[in-house]
Order: structure tokens, then C-alpha cells, then sequence
């Protein structure tokens, strides 16, 4: 078979998993809340048990789902057009006291997601961009770098001991 041609054993390996090509389920029932289809199940537990709660007591004045940002614009490359590079943000948040977040939900962040937190934080120095994950032994929603930090500590104590 050529390169990038059809391969019907890999669709039928996918579509048996019940996968997506990002390993998310095609039951979406477990994913939905308020008629909102999520990427994930986290992400759909953080709208729920953080944002709503917190636009309804008024601290977020405002907030959007799945917002995207130009990370590198298109551009032509020996005649031939090179796509833009977009990020599309789980979270964009803007509360009462001014503030705006923008907000990723992670589990394990694979190498793209770093090269484009690298590249936001450089595009967009201004907005204050955070990965957030869910860790019940770290006290539940904390950002990834905290929770990477003191799973690192765990890991060197335990060997101490």
C-alpha cells in the first residue's frame, strides 16, 4: 500500500476500539453535560465542578469553550502554502477581578502539547495560561506542574524509605 493511502484493517482497528485517533470514546453519553459534548471526561467534570459553580456566584464575569489561538500564522514555503499552527484552549476564563485565564485540561502531556505551551506563552506573554489536572492525593484541581512536582517528591522519598 502506498504512503497515506486508506488502510482498512487500521479503520476497523479504531472504529472496534470505539476510539477516536485521539483515544476518546465515541460513546459520548459519559462526556455530556448541559448538551455540551467535551473532549473528555475531565474536562467535562472541571466545566462542571469548577466553572459553573464559580460563574454562577459571580467570579467569573464571562468564559468560552474550545477558544482557538493562532500559534503561527500560514506562510508560503517554496510555493507551496504552509498551514497556520493553532492551539484550541480547553478554557478561556475572565473573571470578576479583571484576571483571564486560559486553561488546559492534562492527564500526561504528550510533546506537541509542550512545543505549544511554549509557543502561547511566547505569542501571548500577557495571558496567564495554565495546564490544570485533577490529582485526589494533591488535594483534587491543581495546576500540572504542581502535581509533576510533588509526584517527583513521592517518588524520592519512597526510595529513601
Amino acid at each position: 500500500m502506498k504512503r497515506g493511502g486508506f488502510c482498512p484493517l487500521f479503520f476497523q482497528f479504531y472504529i472496534g476500539m470505539g476510539k477516536s485517533k485521539y483515544n476518546v470514546s465515541s460513546d459520548t453519553e459519559k462526556r455530556t453535560y448541559n448538551n455540551i459534548v467535551f473532549d473528555s471526561v475531565i474536562e467535562m467534570k472541571y466545566y462542571r465542578d469548577v466553572v459553573l459553580p464559580e460563574w454562577g456566584s459571580g467570579n467569573i464575569l464571562s468564559f468560552e469553550l474550545q477558544k482557538p489561538y493562532v500559534l503561527q500564522p500560514k506562510f508560503i514555503h517554496d510555493g507551496k502554502t504552509v498551514k497556520e499552527i493553532t492551539y484550541i484552549a480547553d478554557f478561556y476564563i475572565e473573571y470578576a477581578d479583571g484576571r483571564i485565564e486560559v486553561i488546559d485540561i492534562k492527564g500526561i502531556p504528550d510533546s506537541v502539547a509542550k512545543i505549544k505551551r511554549k509557543m502561547f506563552w511566547y505569542i501571548y506573554p500577557d495571558i496567564d495560561y495554565k495546564w490544570i489536572c485533577y490529582s485526589k492525593i494533591d488535594g483534587g484541581w491543581c495546576e500540572y506542574d504542581y502535581v509533576l512536582k510533588r509526584r517527583q517528591e513521592r517518588k524520592r522519598n519512597k526510595k529513601r524509605s
